[in-house]
């Protein structure tokens, strides 16, 4: 995954359209400039429909997709457009897979213009603000209610969840297609051979630094580009041990929501870890996948938070016989509010059909094309991580530690997972990543940290440019 600083913020992205709309005849509007569904965007006709062609692509169109080259890089996208060309019900019809690591940058555009491609997987810390180009998206409900390749309905083929991380208000507009668990990581054969358990809660890690302490190692590392997953760390823990009580009030941007006496319980553990010199210094000057080599191939530190992309992002980069595990984020101590198993667990990269595009009935096919048991079992084989179709995972998990651990996490939550929206949703982490820099670092308190990510969330909310929605 890669992870940058920039961001395009709602109030950019609504200047660029009020400048196009100034050329838009009177009463038109960018999010009316096009009908939802079939051909898409009123540029050609659609095709026959059929069980094969449920969506009625055209013949002989193309799909155009833009992908972020991330983890799992496009050739999963690739590869299902390849099964989509040998679809007999469909005639003559191309799949054309570009890889971008700035979707913002490069897409936003393409969205003003009125001619954004067919799908976007809106990923990366350069994804586009759900919130500017909601009412340019189509509700994709109808993807999930078609057949797939093998003829059984999508829906009854997918774990549970799937609609609520792409789902802003009444409108599914994102079909999110790796199942995504977060968790801490670290190499099963190290912690074998020392003796060591995986943490279960914050009470467990200031033992666990002393122990790396011991053998010359630290608790944590981080790189300058990913200090916000400490940041996920720490707010998920938080929801682990207290539940909506700590989960609403982020996600709803109230104030004093990052007082909870939960979050900064945890905050100070961290804190003093830091004090302790338990997590390596000089994250800050690191890139993150460097940072990230020096746990997984010279273990330089115990635990990695991190999502479960990270064994296919660091497979080239990791020490032999490593057996990377994981487990769960750990909440604060044995007294949690929720059920046993609780966790962070959601469906990511996150795909959008854009109403405005040439063939919106192909980029709703190569969706369908992706969560085929073909497409999905190929994902899981190569990138090391389920998607959101079920039973797609052998149970020696393709050979692999990491994804066993994370299917085992999964059915230790069974329905008890969440997903945090507010950060991804308002576009804060390029503001969130200096402060949390900072504080991995040492060079902040615990109180200036609250109140640092307090004002950045209160900016937000007070911002009249920024459309709210209510979380729940």
């Amino acid at each position: 995954m890669e992870i940058t600083e920039s961001s395009i913020s709602r109030r950019t992205l609504l200047r660029g359209a009020a400048a196009t709309a100034l050329l838009l005849p009177f009463g038109m509007s960018l999010a009316s400039c096009a009908a939802p569904g079939g051909g898409g965007g009123g540029a050609g006709p659609a095709g026959e429909v059929t069980a094969d062609n449920p969506f009625g692509v055209a013949a002989n169109s193309t799909v155009d997709a833009v992908i972020f080259d991330g983890g799992y890089g496009v050739d999963y996208v690739e590869n299902a457009g390849e099964i989509m060309a040998g679809n007999k019900g469909l005639d003559g019809v191309t799949v054309k897979v570009s890889a971008s690591t700035k979707i913002a940058q490069e897409l936003q555009p393409r969205f003003v213009g009125g001619n954004p491609p067919d799908l976007v997987d809106n990923s990366g810390a350069n994804s586009i603000g759900w919130n500017t180009i909601l009412d340019q998206l189509e509700d994709l409900s109808d993807v999930l209610e078609a057949d797939n390749l093998e003829g059984e309905k999508i829906a009854d083929t997918l774990f549970e969840g799937v609609k609520a991380p792409g789902t802003f208000g009444d409108k599914f507009a994102a079909l999110n297609y790796v199942l995504t668990t977060y968790g801490v990581w670290y190499s099963g054969s190290l912690f074998e051979e020392n003796g060591w358990e995986p943490p279960q809660t914050w009470q467990d890690l200031k033992a666990l630094g002393e122990a790396a302490k011991a053998k010359g190692k630290y608790l944590f590392l981080w790189g300058k580009e990913a200090a916000t997953y400490y940041q996920t760390l720490v707010v998920d823990s938080a929801v682990i041990q207290s539940g909506d009580d700590v989960r609403l009030p982020l996600e709803n941007l109230e104030e004093g929501c990052w007082s909870h006496p939960t979050l900064q319980s945890i905050l100070t553990i961290l804190h003093d870890l830091i004090a302790s010199g338990y997590v390596k210094p000089g994250g800050g000057g690191t890139q993150f996948t460097q940072a990230q080599s020096q746990w997984s191939l010279d273990q330089e530190a115990l635990l990695y938070p991190s999502g479960s992309w990270i064994e296919n992002e660091m497979k080239k980069t990791t020490a032999e016989n490593f057996q990377m595990k994981g487990v769960r984020e750990m909440p604060l101590d044995g007294n949690a509010t929720t059920p046993a198993g609780f966790m962070r667990a959601e469906a990511g990269e996150p795909f959008i059909v854009p109403s405005k595009a040439k063939n919106v009935a192909g980029g709703k096919e190569l969706l369908r094309t992706m969560l085929s048991k073909e497409a999905a079992t190929a994902f899981s084989k190569e990138k090391l991580a389920p998607t959101v179709v079920k039973d797609t995972v052998p149970e020696d998990g393709f050979g692999s530690t990491a994804l066993l651990s994370q299917v085992e996490m999964i059915a230790a939550a069974g329905s008890g997972t969440f997903t945090i929206k507010s950060f991804n949703l308002y576009g804060m982490n390029s503001d969130q990543l200096p402060i949390w820099n900072s504080f991995l670092d040492g060079k902040m308190s615990v109180e200036e940290i609250t109140s640092q990510l307090q004002a950045l969330t209160d900016k937000i909310r007070e911002d009249s440019s920024i459309e709210k929605i209510e979380i729940k």
